[in-house]
């Protein structure tokens, strides 16, 4: 029988409606005490470009949020630690060493009053601009590593080769590592080899599991990386990255208190009708639950108070990218779209798919002025390969019909096929498996190296049902930008 994912079934607990407070967007206040402690400091600084003062950018602690004045100078009191900016558009993103972004500054708590200066590179015009998005790496050992430097990253040097992507950047999307965050470094390294810079969102195995806190859990991340919520801009597009992982020994999708004020500040810094991308772990909706017709949500699988983000986007065009459930959904929830991009290991290293089918890869998102446009790119595969197809009464499809796995599947595209070169009209789409992943990952003793991996039913499965004296049976793609790929049997 098919068996529901493992950390799903553990995650239940947590599927009760979280009462959450009024939301109040208050600017920090400090009492003469709090003045006084140690827990504050002043700091100041200026942003400056080729030792010239850059006004208007945006500085931040992670609750108050300014911009620079005439003379590129900024200054407030702090008991963060960190301080940093969000990279104007027409800016190069700076980079630590190991080719990850640095847009940060570490405050010395040592001290009562602190300089923070940052200097910036003027770019070419960056309204034209890509990222590579990478869902889920998910290392835990050094054989997983392995595969990563192996596989993923002469995948994506080759496109960045063949593409040649405008004023690209790259962000790895959460769970980085699989709970061994010793192995940070190591994919440092392989960040330094692809040559462009990256950002990092916090995921739930990139926490410090032994903690009790959310406050505690992100130690060793913000060690390599900085802060776990920042903004930054390219071209016309507005960027964000959020922390929604709340731990505490467990996990539910959560975005407290702090960053929703800090959200509210920064944004108020945005024109309203600009596009806006926001980058998190965990969706703030999928549907799993209407999947598995479940009557509650699993909240170690949606951010449980999204509609407090949703409220506060809605003067913008808002998309959020995620990772986290290894799968691809390309759905409308709110006034935003989500996007639950496939997982760079796809079934935590097992094999070449996730449990829903989708391929091991990562995501591609082209922007020019307003225009966004993303496509999956399968590691070891050419950016044609958009769907696999299973005839009927196959190896691994048992039925009378022709089965297409559409993974980066959307209501704006068109699914036809063909029998025998005669169009017959669109597949229907049905919740189902992927036949290859049930081949691979169904059974009590497989995968090999973690059994718990299961198929899972997802949305992007399509049915026909060919006569039986079918000589060629094809299935045509129609994404929401025309492109069209098509695959025969």
């Amino acid at each position: 029988m098919i068996k529901r994912r493992a950390f799903l079934k553990t995650a239940a607990f947590s599927s009760a409606a979280l009462v959450l407070p009024q939301v109040t967007f208050s600017e920090p206040q400090l009492d003469q005490a709090d003045l006084l402690s140690s827990l504050y400091i002043r700091i100041n600084g200026v942003v400056s470009v080729n030792g010239k003062p850059l006004k208007d950018v945006v500085v931040s602690d992670g609750e108050t949020v300014m911009a620079t004045d005439d003379e590129g100078k900024y200054e407030f009191i702090t008991k963060n630690r960190f301080v940093f900016i969000s990279i104007p558009s027409g800016y190069k993103i700076p980079q630590n060493d190991t080719g990850t972004a640095l847009f940060y500054r570490e405050i010395d708590k040592r001290k009562k009053m602190a300089f923070y200066p940052f200097e910036l590179e003027k770019s070419v015009d960056d309204t034209e601009h890509s990222f590579i998005l990478f869902a889920d790496p998910q290392t835990e050992d050094e054989e997983d590593m392995q595969k990563f430097h192996n596989e993923t990253i002469p995948d994506l040097q080759k496109l960045l080769k063949d593409e040649n992507l405008k004023n690209v950047f790259g962000l790895s999307d959460g769970d980085i590592m699989y709970d061994q965050l010793e192995l940070y470094p190591k994919y440092e390294e392989a960040v330094k080899k692809m040559g462009i810079p990256f950002f990092q969102v916090l995921g739930n195995h990139d926490v410090i599991e032994t903690t009790q806190t959310d406050e505690q859990s992100v130690t060793t991340f913000e060690n390599h990386f900085g802060p776990t919520y920042f903004s930054f801009n390219r071209g016309r597009v507005h960027y964000v990255v959020l922390d929604d992982i709340f731990w505490f020994g467990e996990y539910i999708g959560y975005v407290n208190q702090k960053m929703l004020d800090w959200l509210k500040r920064d944004l108020a810094f945005v024109e309203e009708g600009r596009s806006v991308i926001i980058f998190t772990h965990i969706p703030p909706h999928t549907t799993y639950s209407k999947r598995y017709e479940l009557d509650e949500e699993v909240n170690a699988i949606r951010v449980v108070n999204k509609e407090l983000l949703y409220d506060l986007l809605k003067p913008y065009k808002s998309i959020f990218v995620c990772g986290h459930t290894h799968e691809s959904q390309y759905i409308t929830d709110g006034n935003s779209e989500v996007h639950v991009c496939g997982a760079v290991c796809g079934g935590w290293w097992t094999g070449p798919i996730c449990y829903d089918g989708t391929p091991n890869g990562y995501s591609i998102y082209k922007i020019n002025g307003d225009k966004i446009s993303w496509q999956y790119k399968s590691t070891g595969l050419p950016l044609s390969h958009q769907l696999r197809i299973y005839k009927p009464n196959s190896e691994h499809n048992t039925t009378d019909e022709l089965i297409a796995n559409v993974w980066g599947y959307d209501k704006h595209w068109k699914v036809e096929w063909y029998e025998d070169g005669v169009l017959k009209g669109e597949m229907e789409n049905r919740i189902g498996f992927d036949p290859f992943s049930v081949t691979l990952h169904d059974g009590d003793d497989k995968p090999v190296k973690r059994t718990w991996v299961n198929p899972v039913k997802n949305d992007h499965m399509f049915y026909a049902k060919p006569s039986k004296s079918a000589m060629k049976l094809s299935v045509k793609v129609t994404d929401r930008w025309g492109r069209v790929f098509e695959e025969n049997v």
